[in-house]
């Protein structure tokens, strides 16, 4: 078994805090941005306290899925640039993060903890399905970006038969009212620059479907992106390529054809390695694979979640807070790597996957070991 993407809390629907922005808290990510190189370099040790960690329940953390056989790296990459994180990221003011690092002032582990990860831009998900408050709480997002001159970067995580009734259950009840979900959240948009990282593992692991559920699946994500960037041209849509440890990149973009990501009407590219911790290597050569063979306009490209890949992804599979990781690229929109739009930090580091701390909530010492 790998890791694949989000295992969003199924308890955070209990809670009502699942989401990303609900009633008036901020998503599982960080706010605006830093002016550091994308590559973060270690920072001297602090003394571990001894107090334990406690967080509230936050969106999202990470799942377990099924492994392929790892692509083997077609072309050699072109050379890396170190380029300027991007100031047009956008760090929303609410957070798990934002919130321990307030409550915890004379913390040893604070200032690594937020220099490294709180003060860094994070997507805001929204995981819970709410129609009645998903568009005023998108455009909250929405417009604090574009205030700033930045662009967010946003997570809808509603599909029906979510994680296939694994950790992250739940979303809509049925391709009705997901189709009428979305439709409220493209409503919030605006009409200024915004990512959206369309539904993780909703591709990747849909083989637990049936073939007819899963054309409906797909065409309900066609009909997703072709809404959103319709609602507002100047959106972003993503869709869920896995990662490089999972499905072959034919496969992958067989289905990612079905599901409309080779239409320029509909998508702007794939992500890969949400929640995950692929090397960004790894995954620069699996998305290009991935789009070579999904076809469709040149224009598309990869998002890659670098959020704890630093150290790449444990030999023996572990997907659920393995030891030994660590941050990986800060998050940039100027990658200097053809095809790639962007390294992101999707998953909110620090956000326990269920083994360190309950699955979505922020375990410090599981953030201060990965930020150190």
């Amino acid at each position: 078994m790998v890791a694949a993407a989000s295992v969003v809390v199924a308890v955070g629907t209990a809670t009502g805090m699942i989401s990303a922005v609900g009633e008036g808290r901020g998503s599982d990510e960080a706010r605006p941005e830093v002016s550091s190189s994308p590559r973060l370099e270690p920072l001297p040790a602090v003394p571990s306290p001894s107090a334990s960690a406690t967080a509230s329940p936050s969106p999202e953390a990470s799942a377990k899925k099924k492994a392929s056989p790892k692509p083997s790296p077609s072309k050699a990459e072109k050379k890396r640039q170190t380029t300027a994180v991007s100031t047009r990221l956008y760090r929303h003011p609410e957070s798990r993060v934002l919130d321990w690092v307030r409550a915890n002032p004379d913390d040893p582990r604070r200032a690594v903890i937020e220099s490294r990860i709180a003060d860094q831009p994070a997507a805001v998900w929204f995981a819970d399905y709410a129609p009645d408050s998903i568009t005023s709480r998108v455009r909250a997002v929405a417009s604090g970006g574009a205030a700033q001159g930045r662009t967010p970067v946003l997570v809808p995580y509603a599909i029906p038969d979510r994680d296939c009734g694994g950790h992250s259950q739940g979303g809509a009840p049925d391709l009705g009212a997901y189709d009428a979900w979305i439709d409220r959240f493209a409503a919030g948009l605006g009409n200024g620059e915004v990512i959206v990282i369309l539904e993780p593992d909703s591709i990747a692991q849909s083989e637990c479907l049936s073939a007819g559920q899963r054309a409906d699946r797909f065409a309900s994500l066609a009909r997703a992106g072709r809404v959103m960037k319709e609602a507002n041209p100047r959106a972003r849509v993503y869709f869920d390529a896995g990662h490089s440890g999972w499905n072959a990149p034919a496969k992958q973009a067989g289905w990612l054809r079905q599901a409309g990501a080779a239409s320029a009407a509909s998508s702007d590219g794939i992500f890969s390695n949400v929640s995950n911790f692929h090397g960004t290597a790894d995954e620069i050569a699996y998305d290009r694979a991935v789009l070579d063979a999904l076809g469709g306009p040149s224009s598309l490209g990869a998002v890659i979640d670098t959020s704890r890949n630093g150290n790449g992804a444990p030999a023996d599979g572990e997907w659920c807070d393995p030891a030994g990781r660590k941050l990986g690229r800060a998050p940039t929109l100027s990658t200097g790597e053809a095809g790639i739009h962007g390294y992101l930090w999707v998953k909110l580091p620090g956000e326990s996957d269920g083994c360190k701390g309950a699955p979505g909530t922020f375990t410090p010492s599981y953030a201060y070991d990965l930020a150190r």
